[in-house]
Parts: C-alpha cells; structure tokens; sequence
C-alpha cells in the first residue's frame, strides 16, 4: 500500500482525496477521518486507511499515543452501508492486509494507547470506535446513536459487548435496542466518555492528555495497557500471575532506572522507550 510522504504529514493514498490523514506531533500519532462533505461515512476505503493508520502506529516505536479525530462537523455519520452491503454479506469487516483492525475485532487491537476526540453526529460504527479507545472526550454538541436496529441490522463492531461493560446493562440496552438517539451529558452519564468540553476544543483536550501519557515510561504504558486489557478478556486471576514476572521485566530497563534517579534527583523523568 503506497504512502506518501509531504512535510508533517504522511498521506495514506488510496484514495484522492485520502480518506484518513496522519500527522506525527512529538511522541503523538494523530489520525483523522477526512471525509467531511459525507459527514465522515466509513466507507471501505475510509476503514482499509483507518487500519493502515492504527498498524503505523502499532509499528513506529517514536509513537507512543493515538489520537484519533474527525475532520468538519461530525465525527461520523456511521457507515456509509450502500458501500458496505456486499461486503458485509460475504466477509464482514476485513481490513486490508498489512492493516489492524481499529475495532480490535478480526486483528489484534493496536498496543499503544489511543484517545479519541468527538463531535455533531457520532453515529453507529462512530460509537464503537469510542468503545475501542482507551480514553474519550466529547464535545457538548455531540449527539450519538446505535441505529442498527432502525435498519434490520446489529451492531457487529463490539457495541454488543463494549456497550455495557463501560455503560453497564441496562444503559446499553436502552440505546441498542431502541436505537434511540443520546447526548453528551447522557454519555458522559454512563462512562461512555470521560471529558466534555467546549465544542472545538476536543481536539486540543485529547492532544493533551495523550501527550501526558506520551510523557511516561512507554514500556510502562505498554504493560500496563496490556494487563488491563487482559484482565478484561479473561478475568483478574489470568493477570495475577502475570504481575510479577512483568514487574521484574520492567526493573531492570533503563526508563526504571531513570524514573528512580529522577524521584532521588527531584526532577521531571526522561524516557527512551528501553
């Protein structure tokens, strides 16, 4: 899959103009769905590129944080379904190869941590790439629905089972089942976004938290993005055997070595990622 290169930012060309955008800011991967005249309908080119992205991320180790963003009003109008039906039919949501899976579904999730920033219309597949995030921050104007059933469909990109682990049962049902429209105040209510801000600040607000994440032992983040998430798969007691072994891994690199001689030195730690 061929990606041009042009100052700042690095262009995944399948398309023109491309679907998704990316940026390198510091240590922060920005990615951000550029198909703001559709209001962002995923269509497959849009979800091959979003996967290219997510795997850059996954693969470059001067990246230590996603954040992924939408261009124009609306995060995502949902998917763009006239694009999709065929598809869907035959093999489901397969990303292109060489590409994760930004659902964390059919591949791998991507191992680094991703935040995500919203706004307008944030529909359908919209709310299950919240879902798969790590941390979310909605604007005040955001409004969200899981519309499947309105079209004699289901929800097929985690919703089914992300939905009430972060909402809890009865919330999630709620909405999946009606289909019923929220607002902001209403996720937040459930825990479905941690962050509201100002409409147009989202952005800004996701950039900073990521880059405090961005500023800590990435081998750190990394396990313990890792623990957390296999103690979501299979339960705590998989991870209690884990932890010390992990522990003992992680004392002996460098970052630990600077994390301790920055508490003695009463100083701010500088990580190398070793």
């Amino acid at each position: 899959m061929a990606i041009a290169v042009s100052g700042a930012q690095r262009r995944i060309a399948m398309t023109d103009p491309p679907r998704v955008v990316t940026e390198r800011r510091g240590h922060v991967f920005l990615v951000k769905l550029n198909r703001a005249d559709k209001r962002n309908a995923v269509d497959r080119a849009m979800y091959n590129q979003l996967a290219v992205a997510y795997a850059e991320l996954d693969k470059d180790p001067e990246m230590r944080v996603g954040v992924l963003h939408a261009d124009g009003d609306h995060f995502t109008g949902g998917l763009d379904l006239t694009d999709w039906v065929g598809v869907i039919e035959n093999d489901g949501l397969m990303p292109t190869e060489g590409g994760l899976d930004p659902l964390g579904i059919t591949t791998d999730p991507v191992s680094k941590p991703v935040v995500i920033a919203v706004q307008g219309r944030c529909l359908t597949i919209g709310i299950e790439l919240m879902l798969a995030s790590d941390i979310r921050v909605a604007a005040t104007d955001t409004r969200f629905a899981q519309i499947e059933v309105k079209r004699g469909i289901f929800p097929t990109g985690g919703a089914t089972w992300r939905f009430f682990r972060d909402a809890g049962w009865g919330n999630a049902m709620r909405y999946i089942l009606t289909g019923d429209e929220f607002d902001a105040d209403e996720a937040l209510r459930m825990g479905l976004v941690q962050e509201l801000v100002a409409p147009g600040e989202q952005l800004n607000r996701a950039i900073e938290i990521a880059e405090v994440i961005a500023a800590q032992a990435p081998l750190a983040v990394a396990a313990t993005l890792a623990s957390a998430r296999l103690a979501e798969a299979q339960g705590y007691r998989a991870v209690v055997p884990t932890l010390v072994p992990m522990q003992a891994e992680l004392i002996k690199s460098e970052d630990a070595r600077e994390g301790v001689q920055s508490f003695i030195e009463r100083r701010t730690a500088t990580f190398s990622g070793r």
